[in-house]
């Protein structure tokens, strides 16, 4: 049967397998079992003919050769044509079924002392070869322990046993490097990184798995051997990743920026020998440790010199002729990565004048798309991104460095540093990953109104004179213990402003309801922006509540002088079950700031707290001014006042009264005379009273004790 098959062609082979498949197994071994047996033949056969002394090149049969009419020599350079290749497969094949010519070559030679020569360089050229597998190109002797290459190389003979280990260690680190290099080579620098905003790392990490990593690095003393320093930091590495880790977490805790060098050019070095002996280093100090380091662990890693909108930046500044920083990228999982050793250990301040230890996570692994916003590199390659950004666009990009993204922050516009403002005002909006808390100010001074969103901010800046301004945006994260935080910085041109828009001094931001007022208890507010305009002077704002709450209310103006008469008398609060609302009657036409006041019901503290305010706006004089009735305590939740509003009543006339006061046994009016009111089936009390000629009117309540009177309310009478 073996015969048989060496006979066909290979068509005709593949052809007997497709209408033979059901047979394939019984085939198989039938063809194995006449294989070994031919095998053993031909071996007893090669053996003989070695013995006769004759020329093996000329004579030997390759098994299972089959007849044809191409000559010998052309069969031999055949073969010896397509060895090189044989070989480099050879790992991918099982060793039962490998090509056996090697075999008998070996056996040829062993017999031959004329080709000892040969043998040898047989040997040396399989040693220095390298096996093809899919984790890259690996060393032979990457299979041997340092133990036993140090054992069988007599070159260490003499030698500190230890002290060559590593060394052996070290050298196989810089292969795998180089085969590394090698392969990312021909896919260059340039890979497409999309965002979609739900990580800012380049690779998908687990921070919490660093946990220990990052102790263990963090608490390594410094050494004065490069060697021995990533020795130690690889030592509770497992992975590349894991190595990249330990040696950025213990530069970022232990190089210090060196100001002085900084400075004073004659001071400086990059020396990553230098660097770690003095432990201090300007920015390429960092970069050089950082590559020298990854080097030594056996990790592609490369040096990157460019601009970094870094201490003494200012919005719009155009980019120097030479490079101001250098930062680092790193081969992993098969791709680039970024990282600024420098700025995730510390910063300097604006003035350069001290350093000050500052763990930054944002700049490890940082995402191409985001690492762009403060670092361009001089070549364009080492961007990571396509299409890669320009220069032009890198200078007019709002500055937002790690901070930005640190408190949660995903996205602003606009995206351009400097504004050109229209009329003097300009918007900015900004995207957040939950809700976070701001502020700001505009050449020191808060001339806008900042709305808080949920998953962000709105804010509306409005100038009041013409010139260039600066912008500055800070976020802190809800109940953070720490002071807020510089995010974004902008550049505003205003050639022209509009004088109606007056921002009162008196307004808090953020303005009107937000997540803030939510978590207090306020919900559905009727007016969910932070701007009311009215043309009467009059509006109701009201809310639903889901906390029991008392609540206190004032106006406030630049515009005219507030007594406490009209800071008070011109809002009144109706609080039924769980609606409150809150009448507003401006005095006069004008801005106001109405600014809203609670107290959790039962608070032993008679103080409010403030919650939140409006800005109102009426540009119409109106006639009908008039301030609400004097409220007393016992006036409270569930009281409403339905008729009459006006505080101030006309003399000598007649006034119907419609009110609800709940828990009382009595209500009347004390004017000219006594007036009881009637409690009708609606749930209020109601009557009608004459003013006289009185200056004052009261609303007066009696509860269960009957000598007991208190005052509601107070009405004046006009004269």
């Amino acid at each position: 049967m073996a015969a048989l098959h060496e006979r066909l062609e290979p068509w005709q082979r593949v052809l007997l397998g497709v209408f033979c498949f059901p047979l394939l197994p019984f085939y198989l071994c039938v063809y194995y079992i006449c294989l070994k047996d031919q095998k053993k033949t031909e071996d007893v056969e090669e053996n003989r003919r070695g013995n006769d002394h004759k020329d093996e090149e000329t004579k030997v049969r390759q098994p299972n050769r089959r007849k044809s009419s191409v000559t010998d020599r052309d069969r031999d350079n055949e073969a010896k044509n397509s060895r090189p290749q044989d070989q480099s497969k050879s790992s991918f094949t099982n060793k039962a079924f490998q090509h056996h010519d090697e075999d008998l070559k070996q056996k040829r030679i062993s017999n031959h002392s004329d080709h000892e020569n040969e043998a040898k360089k047989a040997r040396v050229q399989m040693q220095s070869k390298s096996s093809f597998t899919n984790e890259g190109f690996q060393h032979p002797d990457d299979e041997m322990t340092p133990e036993t290459i140090i054992t069988r190389n007599s070159q260490y003979q003499g030698k500190d046993i230890e002290t060559e280990k590593h060394n052996v260690h070290i050298e196989r680190e810089e292969r795998k490097a180089h085969d590394i290099q090698k392969t990312a080579g021909n896919k260059g620098f340039i890979f497409t990184y999309p965002w979609d905003k739900s990580s800012l790392k380049s690779l998908q990490i687990d921070l919490e798995m660093f946990k220990h990593l990052d102790e263990y690095a963090a608490k390594l003393p410094a050494n004065k051997s490069l060697d021995h320093l990533a020795n130690l930091l690889i030592h509770k590495a497992h992975t590349d990743l894991e190595k990249v880790r330990a040696i950025w977490i213990w530069i970022c805790h232990h190089i210090e920026y060196d100001i002085e060098g900084l400075k004073d050019v004659a001071k400086r070095s990059s020396n990553p020998e230098e660097v770690l002996r003095s432990g201090k280093g300007v920015c390429a100090g960092y970069s050089g440790l950082f590559q020298d380091l990854c080097r030594r662990a056996g990790i592609l890693c490369e040096s990157v010199n460019g601009y970094g909108k870094g201490a003494g930046y200012r919005v719009g500044q155009k980019i120097p002729g030479e490079s101001n920083h250098a930062w680092n990228m790193v081969y992993l999982d098969k791709r680039w990565h970024l990282l600024d050793s420098t700025w995730g250990a510390g910063h300097t301040g604006s003035d350069r004048s001290k350093f000050t230890f500052e763990y930054n996570e944002f700049y490890f692994l940082t995402h191409p798309a985001l690492f762009i916003g403060d670092h361009f590199p001089d070549k364009a390659e080492c961007q990571l991104l396509q299409p890669m950004m320009s220069q032009k666009q890198f200078e007019e990009l709002v500055f937002r460095g790690g901070n930005f993204y640190n408190c949660g922050l995903l996205s602003v516009q606009p995206e351009t540093g400097t504004i050109y403002s229209e009329n003097g005002s300009v918007s900015i909006v900004v995207e957040s990953r939950q809700n976070i808390e701001f502020t700001f100010d505009v050449n020191g001074v808060k001339n806008g109104i900042m709305k808080l969103l949920n998953c962000g901010m709105a804010l509306d800046v409005y100038l009041q004179e013409p010139g260039e301004y600066e912008l500055l945006i800070y976020a802190m994260e809800p109940g953070s213990t720490k002071d807020y935080t510089g995010v974004l910085t902008y550049k505003i041109m205003c050639t022209a402003v509009d004088n109606t828009v007056k921002i009162p001094k008196c307004l808090h931001n953020p303005v009107g309801p937000s997540w803030l007022t939510e978590e207090e208890g306020l919900v559905e507010p009727s007016h969910p922006e932070p701007v009311i305009v009215t043309t009467d002077g009059r509006c109701t704002i009201s809310f639903t509540t889901t906390r029991n709450l008392n609540f206190s209310c004032s106006l406030a103006s630049d515009d005219i002088e507030m007594t406490s008469d009209m800071e008070n008398r011109h809002v009144f609060i109706s609080h039924i079950e769980d609606k409150v609302e809150m009448k507003v009657q401006l005095p006069c036409n004008g801005t106001y700031v109405l600014k809203i006041y609670i107290q959790p019901e039962g608070s032993k503290s008679s103080s409010y707290s403030y919650l939140c305010n409006y800005l109102i706006i009426c540009d119409k004089p109106y006639t009908n001014w008039h301030k609400f009735p004097m409220k007393y305590n016992p006036w409270g939740k569930n009281c409403d006042l339905v008729q009459p509003l006006e505080g101030v009543l006309p003399r000598n006339t007649d006034v119907t009264f419609q009110l609800q006061i709940p828990d009382v046994t009595k209500v009347f009016i004390e004017g000219a005379k006594r007036v009881p009111l009637t409690y009708s089936g609606s749930g209020y009390w109601e009557g009608t009273c004459n003013t006289g000629d009185r200056k004052e009117l009261f609303v007066m309540i009696q509860s269960n004790d009957p000598n007991t009177w208190q005052y509601l309310l107070k009405y004046e009478i006009s004269h």
